[in-house]
């Protein structure tokens, strides 16, 4: 069912702030930040947060990571992120389960290879892994001990192992669900508390389940056709919600999909993580 009607030309980055009770999620290419409640709005892109207390969030922009008050409505920046580069925009991001900070990058333009995948941590922006087209999928198991992340073209989402102490990656990065065959394409993903993917994916209007070998287990239709991005939230952390984008769709695309960019509720039928607080 629609979640909300407002319909975004790339709905991304949805989060449930567990301490408002509420989901926040943006439009990139419309550079706002929204909920049910109110709407923020930029004069850059805006893609992705975490939650650090009950006012404030660290947003992901096209040139930094941002401490924003949702409250006031006032932005510090924490830490430029490839600000010198007008080539990149900050796209799909999530806090980990140390406190840190996730964060993929990738061409405005889609420029191959143009982006990259950095964590922050305790003051520190660290530039992980290089060469991404089309950054998504960031995420973690529940236990902590892996990171997830895809390059959307390549169709394959990868882990990577995390040393206990402070979680930075450690070893190199393995396929853990590959949808090559199938030629899909990965975009934002979540783990439920059991440890499976799921995986919103760009053109089928669905979000498919993958447990933690990387096989399918079912998948769960959304009204828009560009599905991007799913999170788990509410009071108990069973409910779901999907952003879709509609930008770029063609006029018998959006005949037939018409509720596409806007933002969609699903029963999964399984409880998600919680959304971990990032540390600053």
């Amino acid at each position: 069912m629609i979640f909300d009607n407002h319909v975004c030309k790339l709905g991304e980055g949805p989060l449930w702030h567990p301490q408002r009770q509420e989901f926040l999620w943006f439009d990139i290419l419309g550079r706002s930040l929204r909920s049910r409640s109110g709407v923020w709005d930029f004069d850059e892109y805006v893609s992705a947060a975490g939650w650090v207390s009950h006012s404030e969030i660290l947003m992901a922009t096209q040139t930094g990571l941002d401490l924003f008050n949702l409250d006031t409505g006032e932005s510090d920046r924490v830490v430029d992120l490839e600000a010198d580069n007008p080539v990149t925009r900050s796209n799909d991001g999530r806090a980990d389960p140390f406190g840190g900070f996730w964060i993929g990058t990738m061409g405005i333009g889609l420029e191959p290879g143009a982006g990259a995948i950095y964590r922050y941590y305790q003051g520190e922006v660290r530039r992980l892994f290089d060469n991404i087209t089309v950054s998504n999928a960031i995420c973690f198991a529940p236990e902590g001990e892996t990171a997830y992340f895809c390059d959307t073209n390549t169709a394959q989402i990868r882990a990577v192992a995390l040393e206990p102490k402070a979680g930075w990656p450690v070893g190199e990065p393995w396929v853990a669900v590959d949808l090559v065959a199938e030629k899909l394409r990965p975009d934002g993903c979540v783990i439920d508390a059991a440890g499976n993917f799921w995986n919103a994916q760009w053109g089928m209007g669905r979000v498919a389940c993958y447990d933690a070998k990387g096989g399918f287990q079912r998948a769960i239709s959304v009204g828009g056709m560009q599905s991007s991005c799913p999170a788990f939230g509410g009071e108990d952390l069973t409910q779901m919600i999907v952003t879709t984008a509609a930008s770029g769709l063609s006029a018998e695309a959006l005949a037939a999909h018409p509720d596409s960019g806007k933002v969609f509720a699903i029963d999964p039928g399984v409880k998600g993580q919680a959304e971990h607080r990032v540390i600053l």
